[in-house]
């Protein structure tokens, strides 16, 4: 079950979300608070996947509340959907460019696209809480998205997979910042320039005469010949690289002429070399409606360390140098910053844990034990090292921190059952076909 938090006294917001709930009831329930305090305490116990934020509630610290997501990156999963007074203020939000931003919309917008939002966020659950699941899913992952011809489709499809990119390791802050501008360039290029048809000229003239492209978008979408038009996204995302495509179902337009051109003094059409800047191999059809690009990914090479953790001591380690090792006597938790590290009980080697498992050495941290397995670096790594007083000092400081470490391992639990009994299975498959 997901948990989506409602954090509005506007009874319009919250209706829409219970509705919206009721219809996907096995999969997500609300929670609703106005007052700022719970919200944030409501945040760190309970880590909601969505956060529904009214930025126009005068009860509701919307900015006091985003400043707690964005200073601790244990939050960052699923994503806010901001909910606005007015186009005014949703500028305002866009310009800040908030990458745990998945949606900005008014009142009236969200009144009328969040069932929709809730359903793709249904079909897409791996989106929400991911931190991990490649390891079950074997590294590569394959999927698509139509795209209507909405602006707002293209932010919450482009922050869809940069949050999930980023929140699973694939990519760095940088990266973060460069995939989320080249796909919201080439999204927009395709729903402007392709299926909308909107040339460079046309832009130029509009925007020249003081224009919203937003109402010139919406009124060439409610057009006959182009309402039906879709953009297609689709990825893969493997464990060096990820490769994305963009289809829209325009006529094309002449990208070569735009990419040799000079537009450093122009007032838009910058977008594609931009984009190519930012990325590989990217590269369009000949027709000129069909863009493809890959970046490489980082996985399981970095974690976000929380600046809770950073005074304590982050300790460097050589390939083959051991962690800890079986049977000592040791209770302090290592947070995992870097690298892959080898588990062996007694000399078979049974797991290996990256910067998605987060922790090394929670079992013996929990339970006052010896240490269950030895650990060994592959390759250079780093942790950081705390002491089990100080973690506790921590925890009451920062009681989600400790929510936190026990939905970590039950993941691994779920993870773990899962393996033992498709294990299980192929050992009933055995035994019938003997």
């Amino acid at each position: 079950m997901k948990k989506i938090l409602t954090a509005t006294s506007n009874d319009v917001i919250i209706t829409t979300v219970q509705n919206a709930c009721k219809k996907y009831s096995a999969y997500f329930e609300t929670d609703v608070f106005s007052d700022t305090e719970q919200i944030i305490n409501y945040i760190d116990y309970q880590i909601p996947e969505i956060k529904v934020i009214d930025f126009s509630d005068e009860k509701v610290d919307a900015k006091r509340i985003l400043a707690a997501i964005d200073g601790d990156p244990w939050l960052h999963y699923g994503g806010i959907i901001a909910v606005c007074q007015n186009a005014r203020m949703i500028s305002e939000i866009e310009e800040k460019k908030n990458p745990n931003i998945v949606s900005v919309q008014t009142v009236k917008e969200f009144t009328k696209h969040f069932n929709r939002l809730l359903r793709i966020l249904w079909q897409n659950q791996q989106f929400l809480y991911t931190r991990g699941m490649q390891d079950v899913i074997g590294g590569q992952e394959s999927g698509s998205f139509i795209c209507g011809n909405d602006p707002m489709d293209i932010r919450f499809y482009t922050n869809f997979l940069v949050s999930y990119l980023y929140n699973t390791n694939r990519i760095s802050d940088e990266d973060r910042f460069n995939l989320q501008m080249t796909l919201m360039e080439l999204l927009t290029n395709a729903l402007e320039h392709g299926n909308l048809e909107i040339s460079y000229e046309d832009k130029s003239k509009w925007m020249n005469q003081g224009g919203d492209i937003l109402q010139l978008i919406g009124a060439r979408a409610a057009m006959p010949q182009f309402s039906n038009r879709r953009i297609y996204i689709s990825y893969t995302i493997g464990k060096v690289k990820s490769a994305f495509k963009i289809k829209d179902d325009g006529n094309g337009f002449d990208w070569k002429t735009r990419l040799n051109k000079d537009t450093t003094t122009e007032l838009h059409g910058r977008g594609i070399s931009l984009s190519q800047s930012m990325v590989s191999d990217l590269h369009y059809n000949d027709k000129g409606n069909e863009v493809s690009f890959e970046i490489t990914n980082i996985r399981n090479t970095v974690n976000n360390v929380p600046g809770m953790l950073k005074p304590f001591d982050t300790v460097s380690y050589k390939d083959k140098q051991v962690v800890c090792r079986q049977h000592e006597v040791s209770n302090d938790l290592y947070f995992i910053v870097s690298g892959r590290y080898a588990v062996y009980s007694g000399r078979k080697l049974i797991s290996v844990l990256t910067p998605n498992d987060m922790f090394i050495g929670e079992m013996a941290f929990l339970l006052n034990d010896r240490r269950s397995a030895t650990i060994l670096a592959v390759g250079d790594c780093k942790l950081i090292r705390i002491p089990k007083q100080d973690f506790l000092s921590l925890i009451r400081r920062n009681p989600h921190y400790g929510i936190f470490l026990s939905k970590m391992l039950a993941q691994r639990l779920i993870r773990q059952t899962d393996k033992t009994l498709e294990l299980a299975n192929k050992i009933n498959e055995i035994t019938r076909v003997n």
